[in-house]
């Protein structure tokens, strides 16, 4: 978003504020602001709440990388329409988690089909039984193991799986003819990770899988990332993916050094910066910590 957009929408929010007390109301207030914005070879990213969302705009119709949230999710879907009148060939999903499929919901009646993982709709299907909301879910009807393509208009789109890193489920999507490639939440730029152990993320693995990205992919890749500790940094390059890469190898150095030092548990997660790391900010460094102790001591994942 640009600077003033912000200035002129926090200036309308703290106006507002004065003649409202209700807790709900501004939270809606502060949530009207989102950012669509054309990257290359009719190629997007949308950013409001949750994961960031990919587009293209083909001859063929639409096509989209995650969907956030049901009340997100309608206004990227606005925004495409605005384009042309298309049709939506694709919803596709990075992975399992809410902030990236929650939004599926609102495209129950326009995408054509919805493509992820296999072990990304498994995941889907067991959180949504667990929260007994099954019913609001759109779930994926094409998944793939080690990968996926098909071709939309001039674009050909690629899938590619790594093993285990963020979660078990995690795909990276390359827009070939663009030359982009969605990769989710395997990258969290400058912001610190969640580390989903529950749902077989794996640190060590991770950082190879991030080799495999740097490896598959040229200097001309525009990567997009799933989330940013500023919203304004959504998309980089490969030094961005070597840079966290760094930031996960030097946790895993750091909690294991500590353990064989001695350190307790609760030692260890006040910490308040990765060393070797300082790049990484944010809220969350206890995410990291405890999931790179759970991986090192074989602790069983919560």
């Amino acid at each position: 978003m640009e600077r003033r957009n912000f200035i002129r929408n926090s200036a309308l929010a703290v106006a507002a504020l004065s003649l409202s007390k209700s807790a709900a109301f501004a939270e809606g207030l502060m949530r009207v602001d989102y950012e669509f914005k054309p990257l290359r070879n009719n190629m997007g990213y949308f950013i409001e709440q949750g994961g960031t969302i990919g587009w293209l705009n083909s001859s063929e119709g639409y096509v989209v990388v995650d969907a956030q949230f049901p009340n997100t999710a309608p206004h990227v879907i606005a925004e495409l329409q605005k384009l042309g009148d298309k049709p939506f060939k694709y919803l596709i999903n990075t992975h399992h988690h809410g902030d990236h499929t929650a939004g599926n919901i609102a495209f129950k009646s326009l995408a054509k089909n919805v493509v992820a993982h296999q072990n990304s709709l498994i995941n889907q299907k067991n959180a949504a039984e667990k929260a007994g909301n099954l019913d609001k879910q759109l779930l994926p009807d094409i998944t793939f193991g080690k990968g996926w393509n098909d071709k939309v208009g001039a674009e050909q789109i690629k899938a590619y799986y790594y093993g285990s890193g963020h979660t078990n489920g995690d795909a990276v999507y390359h827009f070939e003819d663009a030359n982009i490639a969605h990769v989710g939440d395997l990258v969290f730029n400058r912001r610190y990770p969640y580390i989903d152990r529950a749902n077989g993320a794996h640190i060590g693995n991770w950082i190879t899988a991030l080799d495999k990205i740097n490896n598959q992919f040229d200097n001309d890749t525009l990567f997009i990332w799933g989330h940013s500790l500023d919203p304004e940094k959504v998309t980089g390059n490969k030094e961005d993916i070597k840079a966290f890469q760094n930031y996960l190898s030097k946790l895993l150095v750091f909690v294991g050094s500590e353990i064989k030092n001695g350190k307790t548990k609760e030692d260890i997660l006040r910490a308040t910066e990765i060393p070797g790391a300082p790049e990484w900010k944010g809220d969350g460094i206890g995410r990291s910590l405890d999931a790179a102790y759970g991986e090192l001591t074989g602790a069983k994942a919560s």
